[in-house]
């Protein structure tokens, strides 16, 4: 009898153990059968160009890895966008990205909103430290996609090599009067530096900020164009709150009395920086959003390492960004609060 009931037990402990490795197969077929846009609902308006150059205008159940696809941090799950030092560029740019465009289109006065939940947990570990550029991914975007086609927002993070915090800033291309060589960026610090701040050779950097960001650390974005004015809100739980009002569809930056002392110090030995904004800005010219990384640490202006182009090196030795996003939504703007 007792021989008997070992017996059943021995049965129970198989059936069960064999269910569980079951269940455990499921999860994981379950997590890698996820895709980024049942984490990110409105990836249905967007598309994607990848940093191997790969374009999908289709994102509901799409992903491809090493480059756009779901991981999970223990607590949630996150949109993985990751992209190498060198890759298959844009047309209009020398930067890889894995980066969505937004597929509908505005015009300031109409505007838009934009929000972002994010952690960057990776930038270019090699490069030149007197480039602005350097160790830097932008996250998000505002581009025109008439006229010169500039950015009149590029929300930047970069951290310096052997820093823990890195900074959160973002930078202002004018739409330039006439010949767009002149085309400059004006950059303002959210957490730490602003884009101006770089290194004093190529291997010195600038003391690490008090106040930045790090790598893992989360925080929170919302761009707001409401009647032609950019409203900007960042949000992280361990920082104040930080606040910016810009116009699109009016210039401070007509003459070249107007023009800061930080363009002055950023284009000094640049061919281009020299000239001035429009009077009315980016008023009546097609705009949209990006949203990712959009790897600013390519070869020709940071002197970053890219092993040949090969994506894998690239990713072996540090060559590269990455952006998780766990929230974002986009739509029509709003009346700001707060500003």
């Amino acid at each position: 009898m007792k021989k008997a009931f070992f017996t059943f037990l021995l049965i129970l402990a198989i059936i069960g153990c064999k269910q569980n490795s079951k269940t455990t197969i499921e999860d994981t077929a379950q997590l890698e059968q996820k895709y980024p846009s049942d984490v990110l609902p409105f990836l249905d308006e967007w598309k994607i160009l990848l940093g191997d150059g790969t374009y999908n205008d289709s994102l509901v159940a799409y992903k491809k890895e090493g480059f756009f696809y779901v991981q999970n941090d223990g607590e949630s799950d996150w949109v993985v966008y990751k992209t190498p030092n060198s890759g298959v560029t844009s047309r209009t740019s020398s930067n890889t990205r894995t980066e969505l465009g937004q597929k509908a289109h505005w015009i300031p006065e109409t505007g838009g909103k934009l929000t972002g939940t994010l952690k960057v947990m990776h930038v270019s570990t090699t490069g030149d430290a007197t480039k602005a550029s350097s160790y830097s991914v932008v996250i998000g975007q505002i581009h025109s996609d008439e006229g010169h086609e500039n950015e009149p927002l590029k929300i930047y993070y970069k951290k310096f090599p052997g820093h823990t915090k890195g900074s959160v800033f973002w930078n202002y291309e004018i739409n330039t009067a006439g010949d767009n060589i002149g085309r400059f960026d004006y950059s303002t610090a959210v957490w730490g530096y602003d884009f101006s701040d770089v290194g004093a050779s190529a291997t010195e950097y600038p003391e690490e900020p008090e106040n930045g960001i790090a790598l893992g650390e989360e925080f929170s974005y919302e761009v707001n164009v409401h009647e032609g004015i950019m409203y900007l809100t960042f949000t992280s739980e361990n920082h104040e709150t930080v606040r910016f009002t810009k116009s699109l569809i009016k210039s401070d930056f007509t003459t070249r009395e107007a023009i800061p002392e930080q363009v002055l110090k950023v284009y000094a030995n640049r061919e281009k920086g020299g000239g001035v904004e429009r009077d009315n800005a980016y008023a009546g010219e097609i705009n949209y959003f990006k949203q990712g990384a959009y790897n600013q640490a390519n070869a020709k202006s940071t002197n970053a390492e890219i092993y040949g182009g090969d994506i894998q090196k690239q990713y072996d030795n540090g060559s590269y960004a990455e952006v998780w996003f766990k929230h974002a939504t986009v739509g029509a703007s709003t009346r700001p609060n707060g500003h």
